[in-house]
């Protein structure tokens, strides 16, 4: 428990946190690297040069500050998170080294404003949060390892099959190379490739969807290939994956994760929307509700450039003539209504209410998962429309953001 005068404090800070907070996450980065370059080989090169993950960080140094009295509301998101640490393997031993370099960042931003009693609040506030992170992380990594067919750290897979979906958009079959059980998953959730390309000083992760349903034997993941000129950070592991890894090769994983997936226990109608390579999870949500709920209307909807561009089409096509609740459309930036797709142009609200029952629009969750200008203009629309936000699910590829 927090005492009363460091609540006070640390709630006395909030406007500073909205001014200077991505400041001081920045900062913080910077000499953690600095002292533990050991750390690289855990965080995401990429989202670090972006900016993203200094942002992420300070929404929830934000978010915690002014919701110290009452962390339990903070619960959600700290499950969100610990499903990413325990599939980076992020470890207790590493909390104490966040708190000292947090605290040195928010001294270096804030000079005399961060007092010595300020500095101690924080300290004890990071303290109380770091445990509650840790122990829902811990429960997770018992999930993980004991589950059946689970394991812990990182197991090798071997790639048993390497598709070529579009130009730019590859799925990966793999299978355990101790061919023992592998644990089940919910639709939606993802693994993590841990990888070294050659020439690289660090190794690096990346997670990414698992685009089957559970089937027992072999994982699938279907992997865009990022920008990769210059070594682009973005594209150091999907171009690695693509060009350097083959049939019989290994990659290490660590078991699935994540908790954007398909509620099961609801019988209402679903809608899944997706951008590009956002189709990954709904493929997955796809495939369970085609074996596992025949009852259940469900419609898909997929927006991409071109048909060209489409990957999976014919896979969810061959679904929907087999499994009549499932109801398929397609939008592309370049197309022609009738031949190619189903709308040409991005979606709208308009479109929407006009391929959605007032049913589907009064009752139906949705998910959705995309590029980040994508998932605001889907976001803002289903507000435009009515749908209310117990009904709205969507997954960030990378560190949670905001769709406001």
């Amino acid at each position: 428990m927090l005492s009363s005068r460091t609540i006070e404090i640390v709630k006395s800070t909030v406007p500073v946190l909205g001014e200077h907070g991505t400041a001081i996450t920045k900062r913080f980065y910077t000499i953690m690297f600095e002292n533990h370059p050991e750390l690289l080989n855990i965080f995401n090169h990429a989202n670090q040069s972006q900016h993203r993950q200094p942002t992420a960080l300070a929404n929830v140094v934000y978010a915690a500050a002014a919701n110290i009295d009452k962390l339990e509301t903070l619960l959600p998101v700290v499950k969100q998170i610990a499903h990413k640490h325990r599939a980076l393997n992020v470890k207790p031993e590493h909390y104490p080294i966040v708190g000292k370099h947090l605290l040195m960042a928010i001294k270096d931003v804030l000079g005399d404003a961060s007092t010595d009693e300020i500095l101690a609040a924080w300290g004890e506030a990071y303290s109380v949060i770091a445990n509650v992170f840790i122990q829902v992380e811990d429960d997770m990594y018992k999930e993980a390892e004991q589950q059946q067919g689970g394991w812990s750290d990182y197991r090798p897979f071997m790639v048993m099959r390497k598709v070529q979906e579009t130009e730019f958009i590859t799925s990966f079959y793999l299978q355990p190379q101790d061919n023992g059980p592998i644990p089940t998953f919910a639709p939606g959730q993802y693994i993590t490739v841990r990888v070294k390309p050659e020439g690289s000083v660090n190794t690096h992760h990346r997670h990414y969807s698992l685009s089957l349903a559970p089937c027992g034997d072999l994982y699938r993941i279907t992997v865009k290939r990022e920008g990769c000129g210059d070594n682009h950070p973005g594209g150091i592991v999907s171009c690695y994956l693509h060009d350097a890894v083959h049939v019989g090769d290994t990659l290490e994983l660590t078991p699935p994760a994540g908790d954007f997936i398909l509620n099961q226990d609801k019988n209402n109608p679903v809608v899944l929307i997706s951008g590009g390579v956002g189709l990954t999870p709904m493929v997955s949500m796809l495939h369970t509700l085609a074996e596992q709920e025949p009852a259940r209307d469900t419609i898909y909807i997929h927006a991409t450039k071109n048909r060209q561009q489409h990957a999976l089409r014919n896979e969810v096509d061959k679904l929907a003539e087999e499994h009549a609740h499932l109801h398929v459309l397609t939008c592309y930036e370049e197309g022609t209504v009738g031949t190619d797709c189903d709308h040409e142009g991005y979606i709208n609200a308009d479109w929407l209410s006009s391929v959605l029952s007032t049913d589907q629009l009064t009752e139906a969750d949705f998910y959705f998962c995309g590029p980040v200008p994508f998932m605001k203009s889907i976001h803002a629309q289903l507000q435009q429309l009515g749908v209310t936000a117990e009904r709205i699910h969507y997954e960030f590829f990378g560190p949670s953001g905001t769709l406001a």
